[in-house]
């Protein structure tokens, strides 16, 4: 017992025990939060995006949308309308816009993809609601089937988007888009969605297949050559009608004064 005394005598001894009891805690804790760390790890990728999209939409969006995407007096809640919501206004540039009183037309988007799929994951982390279309799994080409497609789009969009897709006019000065050229995951989008005066087509409504379908319409009508000459924009009858009655009159006013003419 004697050397131990000695040593507890020692000038360093208090020093050396307090630094001996700090190591053990310290590897103890280590040891201990180890594999929270790990589960923190694995956990933060998903987090990460959702952290992303809010600090991008407290910069553009919360102006309008409000601070927690609540809404306010000049748009709307974001709350429940899921990430394809978001996918498609933002993706296809029709947000964010200036004016909210305006019908938001496409543009060049502001934000870049991988942007855009951060607004989307945390619009979609507020509320459940539509998921993004993913384009991989989107095989309109195989589900589909373009002559159901045509009858489906005829009897559920031709009132809006005119009987070949090229759009048309509603009221209040609204209008339905063009859609040519539109990919097919933004009009998927749309449909689950309902963005502005468009109504949502739920699965009970319009199946999976009947989505698929309808796209695969447009897509072969995007492609359709005009074989009998000029398409006229191929917004209907309308068009035709009237360039048959202004170059036909013309004609005939024109065969007029040239008889009275010779009559003289």
């Amino acid at each position: 017992m004697k050397p131990l005394s000695h040593l507890r005598r020692h000038r360093f001894a208090a020093p050396a025990i307090v630094a001996a009891a700090l190591i053990t805690v310290g590897s103890a804790f280590s040891m201990a939060s180890a594999l929270p760390t790990v589960q923190h790890q694995q956990t933060t990728s998903g987090s990460t995006i959702v952290d992303e999209g809010k600090q991008i939409f407290l910069r553009g969006c919360s102006s309008c949308h409000g601070l927690n995407a609540e809404g306010s007096g000049i748009a709307p809640s974001l709350i429940g309308v899921g990430g394809a919501a978001v996918d498609f206004q933002v993706g296809t540039g029709r947000m964010p816009m200036a004016d909210m009183s305006q019908q938001a037309m496409r543009k060049r988007p502001v934000y870049n993809a991988e942007e855009t799929a951060a607004l989307a994951a945390y619009v979609a982390s507020l509320a459940p609601g539509p998921k993004v279309v993913d384009p991989t799994s989107l095989n309109w080409e195989r589900d589909g089937n373009v002559a159901d497609g045509g009858t489906l789009f005829r009897t559920n969009c031709a009132m809006c988007h005119n009987f070949a897709a090229q759009g048309g006019a509603l009221t209040n000065g609204k209008y339905a888009p063009t859609l040519m050229g539109v990919e097919p995951k933004y009009i998927y989008e749309a449909m689950i969605t309902g963005p502005q005066s468009m109504p949502k087509f739920a699965d009970t409504t319009l199946s999976p297949q009947d989505k698929a379908s309808i796209i695969s319409w447009i897509q072969s009508a995007n492609k359709e050559p005009a074989t009998g000459g000029a398409s006229l924009g191929r917004v209907g009858p309308v068009t035709e009608g009237l360039l048959v009655w202004t170059l036909g009159l013309g004609l005939l006013i024109g065969v007029a004064v040239w008889l009275a003419m010779k009559a003289r």
